[in-house]
């Protein structure tokens, strides 16, 4: 799994990245004051978003090319750590993306998770795991945010697969469903050319009374 996706950000197959950012994160957070853990992150522009909302934000990526272009992109100075974790720390923003395994990240807690591309990045085989291992990282009443698809994975494989309601909430059951939307036109070009006609992005929250702080 990390060699096929350090190959995908060595040759720049990075078709599921938004420029500029994800609308339904920008609809429906709620929650400031929070530590947010953002798993798998990539160079998404979201964790900028949400560290202007109050937020202290902690992404993880195993992919040094892609921390190292999320400062570049956003013009932001940073200092870089290393020791028992490789750390990048904004100078100005209160942002640290950890560039390591995820699933070797087992001493920290956080009270808020963001999800956009990590669970739907793995296969039906790796989530249970993927599931577990986050929800070791977060404190009780946590505050989640997670996006999901939903296509025809008859016509093709992920990644991004494809995860059905009913899985979700076997992992998180307090999660709502608030939003969704017929995403296909911003899909990868290799679901166009598979001829899927609808992918649906689906935006699961937890109850808005668990945001306050």
């Amino acid at each position: 799994m990390h060699d096929a996706w350090l190959e995908r950000w060595k040759t720049g197959r990075i078709g599921w990245h938004e420029a500029d950012g994800n609308r339904r994160l920008r609809d429906h957070w709620q929650a400031s004051g929070r530590r947010v853990l953002v798993p798998m992150c990539g160079k998404s522009v979201d964790m900028l978003w949400l560290a202007e909302q109050g937020n202290a934000v902690v992404g993880v990526e195993v992919s040094g090319i892609a921390v190292q272009a999320f400062f570049a992109d956003n013009g932001l100075d940073y200092e870089e750590y290393h020791g028992n974790r490789h750390r990048f720390v904004a100078i100005d923003h209160d942002i640290t993306i950890i560039c390591g395994d995820y699933f070797a990240i087992s001493d920290m807690r956080f009270d808020a998770c963001y999800d956009r591309g990590a669970f739907a990045a793995l296969p039906a085989a790796m989530r249970a795991n993927y599931a577990a291992h986050t929800n070791a990282l977060l404190d009780d009443g946590a505050y989640h945010l997670l996006i999901t698809l939903e296509y025809d994975q008859g016509l093709v494989e992920g990644p991004p697969y494809s995860i059905a309601a009913d899985e979700v909430l076997g992992f998180w059951p307090d999660l709502e469903r608030v939003e969704v939307v017929d995403d296909i036109d911003n899909a990868p070009p290799k679901f166009h050319d598979a001829g899927v006609a609808e992918m649906l992005e689906v935006c699961w929250r937890s109850p808005a009374t668990m945001a306050p702080r």
